[in-house]
């Protein structure tokens, strides 16, 4: 299996360029929500735009790995690739804890 983001699919049908997908890869899903925050933007120069994206896939990211794992934070640290203690202190940051 390939470990990259071009792989993952999101699962709800979505509509992009007005065709109506049934899946679409994570990678063109965040690609189009971002031409979408940048037109809405206009002249407006964003700020902390990096953090922002990682804040808005890291959530949601380590919710499905926790019930995935049926919470062993212990299973989700080795999937993520993250240690245990850092996984914690996402956990936190999320409020996921």
């Amino acid at each position: 299996m390939q470990d990259t983001l071009d792989t993952l699919t999101a699962v709800r049908p979505s509509t992009f360029d007005g065709r109506t997908n049934s899946a679409q890869p994570l990678r063109t899903c965040v690609e189009h929500a971002l031409s979408n925050y940048f037109s809405h933007l206009g002249d407006t120069i964003p700020t902390k735009l990096y953090e922002l994206v990682l804040a808005e896939v890291e959530g949601p990211l380590l919710a499905v790995v926790l019930r995935q794992t049926r919470g062993n934070q212990t299973k989700a640290a080795q999937m993520l690739g993250l240690s245990r203690g850092t996984l914690r202190k996402k956990l936190k940051q999320h409020n996921l804890d």
